[in-house]
Formats: structure tokens, C-alpha cells, sequence
């Protein structure tokens, strides 16, 4: 009687601390899953009740615990990149790259003048809207996969080979990248694209050796087409440089010739000048200079005045040698 008068009491005292213990385990979880973390390259959106509440940014936040808000953690700075006909090992992105054996389905691809080509391209993004990325399209990354590989697939289809395997890999990017952010933009992915790069891009395996040795061909024409060209920028600048300096010489040359008739004309319109104001006078002066300048040249000289009849008894016939020497004056 004892026992079972005293099993009421027992019970009624443990019935406090058992509600005690309930209500703070509840407290505990209600605390515990009410508060969260956002690590720092991420964002994260707030789901209350399963409909889209807010965004929040990094750090400790809180949130109506006992799942009422529900937290999905969106890596929004983080670089993202898909590959098409070929894979990195060892990816952390489900998505970065298909199963190997569709690479060779992804790169085998139409030129505009339907020849072949194998193209692999990378693909550059990150989350910019993690609320449009997790709700607007149903599984985004593989949607971006399927627009990737229909744009390179349309822009390569508008070039020719050659454009694709050499010149046009430029524009082939940029075009690709505009419209590949566009159609982004139109599904609302909330998605950024970065980058569109590609990476090998060949002929078919069969013409792979002729196209090696177009490639040669091309480039042995391209440098015999440079070492002209540097043939021509060392020849015509030399040759300017010749004319330039016949030219100098010549203009030099009738300069001079100029002035020398300009002073000999000078001179010659002096002696007129004089010749003019006594004309015995400087024809005499000028006798006398041109006698002058012409007697030393003569070897033999015989001044005669002009009322002798004969010079024979003037001359010694028979020294010709002194004759030759100095001659008779």
C-alpha cells in the first residue's frame, strides 16, 4: 500500500521537469533552425512556405524556424564553365562537360559551304539572379548546355572552313557570345555569360594531311609575300633617296652655272658701260689684255713695224734653234 500510495507523487513531480525539457529542446530547435549562414561568394533565397520570399546577402542571418523559410544557398561569384567536344577530369560542375562518348557528336559540325569541321569551344558564366535561375527554367544548366551548341552550331554554319579553322575565329566568338547572352537574357535564366572561347577546331581526321598542306602552302605564300614587301620598303626608300640626291647635285650644279652667266654678264656690262664712254680707250685696254693673255703661248715672236718692207734682213736664217729659243725682236 505503501508503493502505490507513493507512485502518484513520483509521477506528478517528474511531469514539470519532462515539460520543462520538452519546452527547451523546442526552444533549442526553434533557435537552431532559425538562424543561418551565407558563405561569401554566395547568395542566398529565402523559400516561405515553398513560394519565393527574398534574396539575402553573405553573413549570419535569421530566418521563422520549424520550416517555415526554407534557405537555398546560390553560388552567385563563383566562375562557372561548360566544354563542348572534349572534358576536363576531376570537375566539380556536374555540368561542365558531357559523357565522352557524345564529344565527338558535339564537335562534328557544317560549314556554310558544307564541308566539315570538328570545333570545341568553352563557355564562361556565373549566376547573376540566383531567383530566376532556380525557378524561371527547369534545370538551367543543361538548358545553357542545348543553347551553346545551337548557336556555335549557327554560327559556324554561316562561315565557310576556312573562315572557321583560321581567320574567323575572332568573330566567330564575339557573334556567338552576343547571341548566346541574348538567349539567356530571353529565358530569364539568370545567367551571365562571360565567355565564349574556342578551343581546337580542325578538318575531319580523313583531310587532315591535305589540310596541313593547304595550311603550309598558305603560309610559304603569306611569307614570300612579307620578305617582298620588306624587298620593297628597303629598295623605294633607297631609290627616293638616290633621285633625291641627283636633284640636289643638278639644282646645285644650275645654281652655279646660273650665277657664273649672271656675273659674266654683270662683267660684260661693265666693259660696255666703259666701252661706251671711250671706246679708243678700252678698245685698247682690251687689245692690250687679249695680247697679253696670248703672247706668252707663242714660242717664236717677230714685232715688225708696220713701214718695214722685208724682214728678211731682220732674221737669222741660219739659227733656228735660237730662234726657236727666244726668237728675234
Amino acid at each position: 500500500m505503501d508503493n502505490e500510495s507513493l507512485f502518484p507523487v513520483k509521477v506528478s513531480a517528474a511531469l514539470p521537469v519532462a515539460i520543462l525539457m520538452i519546452v527547451a529542446a523546442g526552444l533549442a530547435l526553434t533557435v537552431w533552425t532559425s538562424i543561418y549562414t551565407i558563405p561569401a561568394e554566395s547568395e542566398g533565397v529565402i523559400l516561405r512556405f515553398g513560394r519565393f520570399s527574398n534574396t539575402v546577402s553573405p553573413g549570419l542571418h535569421f530566418k521563422l524556424p520549424l520550416g517555415v523559410d526554407k534557405v537555398e544557398v546560390v553560388s552567385v561569384r563563383r566562375q562557372l564553365k561548360q566544354e563542348f567536344g572534349f572534358g576536363t577530369t576531376e570537375s566539380t560542375n556536374p555540368w561542365q562537360s558531357s559523357p565522352q562518348n557524345e564529344w565527338n557528336d558535339e564537335k562534328a559540325m557544317v560549314t556554310g559551304d558544307l564541308n566539315a569541321a570538328l570545333v570545341e569551344w568553352v563557355i564562361q558564366y556565373r549566376i547573376e539572379k540566383p531567383d530566376h535561375y532556380l525557378f524561371n527554367v527547369r534545370n538551367p544548366d543543361a538548358n545553357l548546355r542545348d543553347c551553346s551548341e545551337s548557336v556555335m552550331r549557327e554560327v559556324v554554319g554561316d562561315r565557310t572552313v576556312d573562315e572557321v579553322i583560321t581567320i574567323g575565329r575572332q568573330e566567330i566568338e564575339d557573334e556567338a557570345l552576343q547571341k548566346l547572352r541574348a538567349l539567356a537574357a530571353g529565358y530569364e535564366m539568370g545567367i551571365m555569360i562571360d565567355q565564349v572561347q574556342l578551343k581546337n577546331v580542325n578538318p575531319p581526321e580523313r583531310v587532315q594531311a591535305s589540310f596541313n598542306e593547304v595550311n603550309q602552302a598558305q603560309q610559304e605564300k603569306e611569307s614570300a609575300i612579307n620578305i617582298a614587301n620588306g624587298e620593297y620598303n628597303k629598295a623605294i626608300p633607297r631609290a627616293h633617296g638616290e633621285a633625291s640626291q641627283e636633284i640636289r647635285i643638278a639644282e646645285g650644279y644650275a645654281k652655279k652655272r646660273i650665277n657664273e652667266a649672271n656675273g659674266n654678264a654683270s662683267a660684260f656690262n661693265a666693259v660696255l658701260a666703259e666701252y661706251t664712254k671711250a671706246p679708243e680707250v678700252t678698245r685698247l685696254r682690251l687689245y692690250l689684255e687679249t695680247m697679253a693673255e696670248i703672247l706668252p703661248s707663242v714660242q717664236r715672236k717677230v714685232i715688225l713695224d708696220e713701214d718695214v718692207k722685208s724682214v728678211l734682213p731682220l732674221l737669222n736664217l741660219g739659227g733656228v734653234e735660237e730662234l726657236g729659243k727666244g726668237g728675234v725682236r
